[in-house]
């Protein structure tokens, strides 16, 4: 049975633990506010493309794009946003299991010949996904999670680059949703080849529209517009991938602060009947002591 002293220094330790869990949890409520607060910014910009692309779309059809052409796929691409850090509970856990999900359905699909390619992003999943065989893993350590804009624009533009020069034959983005501080959910994203479908839903979604006058033609609106449409993807995933990260790590501190609070009140507990004990003990040798 541990002594008083061992209980006492646990408690000192348990303590310590419970401030240093409870700080990780204000730190990361901040960074998950300012989080939020980009994925918001975000919107504005998303909508008023999918509305030029509804506009289009409505006037005069479908326009062909080597962004939207589908081909056989013989070499794959997964972009998986994982965490920079650690301490966010089964994050990055989820995130492996859909990956392994999505590889076996396309050495399903496209063979086992399929050549696959991994981009990770964040630091803990880099670390996790290095050490993987059968794949290939490329870094892109200029890509963390305080990169702003620009320098999403590059690792989007040189996927986009990878998928023209048909290095790739389709990109998919795996990456937790942010739908609420408790909800995180994996979801899959094809980047590119762009979705016809998707297109089709941005149209839907954008309701009545007036006429537009076009300068140049539409055709090289459209063709510009198209990187874009892949490059908020990509910000959107990412931007997701970091409230997701941030509100996690709220969710696991959180819970350990709660465990360090159970615990502090069994060594407590523990301790004050050592104690009495060590007291009940004292007494009965002296009043033993006295009898003799």
């Amino acid at each position: 049975m541990a002594t008083i002293r061992e209980i006492k220094g646990r408690i000192i330790s348990t303590k310590s633990s419970e401030k240093i869990t409870g700080a990780m949890k204000m730190i990361s409520s901040a960074k998950l506010r300012k989080a939020e607060g980009a994925l918001r910014m975000m919107h504005p910009y998303r909508n008023q493309l999918s509305s030029v692309i509804s506009h289009l779309l409505s006037s005069d059809g479908d326009y062909p794009s080597p962004l939207t052409e589908i081909r056989s796929v013989s070499r794959f691409a997964f972009v998986i946003i994982g965490s920079e850090e650690g301490l966010c509970g089964a994050y990055n856990v989820y995130l492996l299991k859909k990956l392994l999900e999505r590889i076996e359905y396309v050495r399903n699909t496209y063979g086992e010949e399929c050549q696959i390619t991994l981009y990770p992003l964040g630091k803990k999943m880099t670390s996790i996904l290095s050490k993987m065989q059968g794949v290939e893993v490329k870094k892109s350590e200029y890509l963390t999670s305080k990169s702003d804009s620009s320098v999403i624009r590059e690792f989007t533009d040189d996927l986009i680059s990878n998928y023209l020069s048909k290095n790739y034959d389709e990109v998919e983005i795996i990456y937790p949703r942010f739908k609420s501080m408790a909800s995180q959910p994996v979801e899959t994203r094809t980047l590119l080849p762009i979705d016809s479908t998707r297109l089709s839903t941005e149209q839907d979604a954008g309701g009545h529209q007036n006429p537009y006058i076009y300068e140049p033609t539409k055709q090289e609106i459209f063709l510009s517009i198209l990187p874009l449409f892949v490059r908020v993807d990509m910000q959107d995933a990412i931007y997701n991938g970091r409230a997701s990260e941030q509100a996690a790590r709220v969710i696991a501190m959180q819970s350990a602060s709660d465990n360090a609070k159970k615990l502090l009140e069994e060594l407590q507990l523990d301790y004050n009947k050592l104690r009495q004990q060590g007291i009940t003990n004292e007494l009965l040798d002296i009043v033993g002591g006295s009898m003799h």
